[in-house]
């Protein structure tokens, strides 16, 4: 069975960073387009970033997040990351690390368990 285990989250100060990571179990990241996602407390869903192997690894950042966050990938580890700068308290969610088969992020064919990002004032 595939699975994505995330792993980094925990309790930061406003302005502080933190790491990431997404584990890929029974999957070969380098035919996946990786994504990070994040759903605050009572908010839908949203897209942060994600990695394609198509013509490089290129990366999307959505616009809250650009400039602060940085997607990338380990293909020798089948590990993505999110390293996250400049923390404030909206960026307070349980991140998710999903995975779509192809050379875009489109459904995500698998998902992670979620790590939670508490962000202090």
């Amino acid at each position: 069975q595939v699975q994505l285990v995330e792993s980094g989250g925990g309790l930061v100060q406003a302005g502080g960073s933190l790491r990431l990571a997404c584990a890929a179990f029974g999957l070969t990241l380098r035919t996946y387009t990786m994504a990070w996602l994040r759903q605050a407390p009572g908010k839908e869903r949203e897209f942060v970033a994600s990695i394609t192997w198509s013509g490089g690894s290129t990366t999307y950042y959505a616009d809250s997040v650009k400039g602060r966050f940085t997607i990338s990938r380990d293909n020798a580890k089948n590990t993505v990351y999110l390293q996250m700068h400049t923390l404030n308290p909206e960026d307070t969610a349980v991140y998710y690390c999903a995975a779509s088969f192809g050379t875009r992020f489109v459904t995500p064919n698998y998902w992670g368990q979620g790590t939670q990002v508490t962000v202090s004032s």
